[in-house]
């Protein structure tokens, strides 16, 4: 295909820029967004066995739910039942916070029956790690509120402006040689060639993954100011969503059904689904509603686990569902296929790996466009000793490293925090949020200090130890019961400690390969690190990696 060379200046010009302005904003989401998929398992993995009551058959959840209000009647107002899921307790409710939001100071009781059905119950603290990596997906750790909006929500949706522009205009950048040169990972040619090559084959392989994740972005971040659009062009006088009408007089709970009942109703409501757990709110108020989630590992879910049922808990008359979308017409349809797109809810654990995969693969893309540009404008200075680059080249490399792999670094000593300070704080969430927030801006600070190429190999290592660090935590915890820490309890668990590993052998490779590129590779380049200037500076550059 031929296209002008002054055209395809133009969207080469459009796709460097937009990249990189957005490019490690989108580094930060997308490696979260990977792990994000197994959010509740992080969570699991962070809390003391303790912390989670054994799970009971279905047929005993009405006896634990009236044993339990007899005790606490405050669960009156609403509840959780978990059915069947080894990482919750079968009955929860908040004594304080609560909801789906980060809550650091949240405190939960939990209840389960023993084997003689006698009433057990317990108040936690419940872990919020999986919900702060899931903040950090949709903000990229950026704080602070924008009305009722986060502005990290905000900026990621312009950032997601950018990278749609930057996906389209790269798309068209490489369409004269895309058919020739799409597999083609030239090593021989040097490590820019490579590199160059791997971005476009990542880019171009996920295409449609990344156009659905940059549009829904933006719609979940301006999602206020297209639900106006829509009510004002499509729905006219017609509500956008439909309010159920309040009760003309409250009842309790003593007029709830049996819960068996509102299971099988549920069940019997979508065929093919399964009833995960119920949340039953504002039983004594107006407008009561128990909302469902519901999993069918066939069907391509709206929520970021399951599809959504919601009941009026005592008429058992549906309000709303997301696994109906056709009732709502062409716009529901369109809304519940791409939330289902980005979060990933299909196909089961394996659809949930292969999101996590191309989450890890469009982290990589995103820095591996920005290697490409600071490469790309090297200051080359034959005949020095010490090749000097522009300095705004040097603050942006240094820039990328710091914040890239320095939230890969923080994520890494943040969930090695996670069991060693459990014993230690009174509250393991701060714990959580200071553990990253501070390794974050150290590793910002330290690659400004000493240079993006030295920044890079330390981090890199950092990463790798605090990795390792985690399944030998396991074993310490397995030897010397009494340091307060825990071991893993099911296979869930262990697979954390099982990644962990792998992500500890491929942080040291890279850390080598970075290693060796910057005391053996090319002089003039970004990467390099000067020799030092004596007798030793040969073996003591080759011992350095």
């Amino acid at each position: 295909m031929q296209i002008r060379s002054d055209v395809l200046r133009i969207y080469q010009k459009v796709h460097l820029w937009t990249g990189i302005t957005a490019g490690i904003l989108l580094f930060i989401c997308f490696f979260a967004g990977a792990l994000t998929m197994f959010k509740p398992q992080l969570s699991a993995w962070a809390s003391p066995p303790t912390d989670i009551l054994p799970q009971i058959p279905v047929t005993q959840v009405d006896t634990l739910l009236q044993k339990a209000l007899a005790q606490h009647p405050e669960i009156g107002k609403g509840f959780t039942l978990h059915l069947d899921d080894d990482k919750y307790a079968p009955l929860t409710w908040y004594q304080s916070g609560g909801g789906r939001e980060l809550n650091l100071d949240a405190q939960q009781w939990q209840a389960t029956l023993d084997e003689q059905g006698k009433l057990l119950t317990q108040k936690v603290q419940p872990s919020q790690l999986g919900t702060l990596i899931d903040q950090l997906h949709r903000t990229a750790g950026i704080p602070g509120d924008v009305g009722h909006e986060q502005l990290g929500v905000l900026v990621m949706g312009i950032a997601s402006i950018l990278y749609f522009m930057a996906l389209v205009s790269g798309v068209i950048f490489l369409l004269p040689t895309l058919v020739k040169n799409l597999f083609a990972l030239r090593q021989k040619k040097g490590a820019s060639r490579f590199w160059l090559d791997t971005h476009n084959l990542l880019g171009i392989t996920a295409l449609p993954f990344h156009i659905v994740i940059a549009i829904t972005v933006v719609v979940f971040a301006f999602h206020d100011v297209f639900y106006d659009a829509l009510g004002e062009f499509v729905y006219g006088e017609r509500p956008v969503f439909n309010r159920v009408a309040p009760l003309k007089q409250p009842l309790d709970i003593s007029h709830l059904p049996l819960l068996s009942d509102i299971i099988a109703t549920a069940n019997r409501h979508a065929p093919g689904y399964q009833a995960q757990s119920l949340t039953f709110m504002g039983l004594d108020s107006p407008r009561p509603a128990v909302r469902i989630e519901m999993y069918n590992e066939a069907a391509l879910m709206r929520g970021p686990i399951a599809d959504f049922l919601s009941l009026q808990p005592y008429s058992l008359q549906p309000q709303f569902s997301t696994f109906t979308p056709g009732e709502t017409g062409l716009w529901g349809r369109v809304v519940s296929v791409c939330f289902g797109l980005h979060f990933g809810s299909f196909g089961g654990m394996p659809g949930r790996w292969l999101y996590f995969f191309m989450g890890l693969s469009g982290a990589m893309l995103f820095y591996s466009g920005n290697l490409l540009w600071l490469e790309k404008r090297r200051q080359q200075q034959k005949g020095t000793t010490l090749p000097q680059q522009p300095r705004t080249v040097r603050l942006m490399a240094a820039t990328t490293v710091g914040c890239c792999l320095g939230s890969v670094a923080s994520v890494a000593m943040t969930l090695l925090a996670a069991k060693w300070l459990h014993a230690w704080v009174d509250n393991s969430n701060y714990a959580y949020l200071w553990s990253y927030y501070l390794c974050f801006f150290a590793a910002v600070i330290y690659s400004f200090w000493r240079g993006a190429a030295r920044a890079a190999i330390h981090l890199l290592r950092l990463t790798a130890l605090a990795c390792v660090a985690m399944p030998l935590t396991a074993i310490a915890a397995t030897c010397f019961p009494t340091l307060g820490i825990w071991a893993p309890q099911t296979l869930s668990n262990l697979m954390v400690e099982l990644v962990a590993l792998l992500f500890a052998f491929g942080c040291s490779y890279s850390a080598r390969l970075t290693c060796q590129r910057a005391y053996h590779g090319p002089a003039d380049s970004i990467w390099a690190i000067a020799p030092k200037a004596n007798a030793h500076s040969t073996t003591s550059n080759a011992s350095a990696c």
